[in-house]
């Protein structure tokens, strides 16, 4: 099977949702139903922050992986602040720790979220998705953060060279999960 990857578009916005839910185990629709509000679907909520041009989460910061032509999955990154922005006293608790840890890796790549499709995994997609981050690093290299149950995640982020740096408890809220600690992990160049 041939992987190929391309810069995605606008009309890869049901992908890229799917994508970062997946990434984001849920977290991410519980926030497009806040923005949304009473009666909204989280899921067009998140096809139109995809479908921005502008924006952490939008098309024009992800890639696309493709197994022999068809999209099975895709990657979102962007390049942090030399100074990144500190949680305030508005920022919603759950978010606070994300946040904590993204201001200690300035002026890196940050993988905000990579996915890959129920069928096409174990097939090199993930690894070919991370090798397109690291060739584009920020100054000081690369970062993400990862829930620490997420074993399978880390098993690849450990494999191809990045080591934790920090963590912060998870505030869960309403959201479910079998993970305590969001883990900051980063590689140098």
């Amino acid at each position: 099977m041939t992987i190929t990857l391309r810069p995605a578009t606008a009309d890869d916005a049901d992908l890229l949702v799917h994508v970062i839910d997946m990434a984001g185990e849920g977290l991410p629709r519980l926030l497009w139903a806040d923005i949304g509000g009473p009666g909204a679907d989280p899921l067009e909520i998140g096809r139109e922050r995809a479908r921005r041009d502008t924006g952490g989460f939008s098309w024009r910061n992800a890639e696309v992986a493709e197994l022999d032509g068809r999209p099975a999955g895709a990657l979102v990154t962007y390049l942090t602040d030399a100074e990144p922005e500190q949680p305030d006293a508005d920022t919603p608790d759950i978010f606070v720790p994300l946040m904590q840890l993204e201001a200690l890796a300035p002026a890196t790549r940050y993988v905000n979220a990579i996915g890959v499709l129920a069928w096409a995994r174990r097939q090199g997609v993930a690894g070919a998705l991370m090798a397109a981050a690291a060739a584009r690093p920020g100054p000081n290299g690369l970062s993400l953060i990862v829930a620490d149950a997420n074993r399978g995640a880390r098993a690849l982020y450990d494999a191809i060279g990045f080591v934790e740096t920090a963590r912060r408890p998870i505030r869960p809220g309403r959201w479910q999960t079998a993970s305590r600690d969001w883990v900051l992990m980063t590689r140098r160049f």
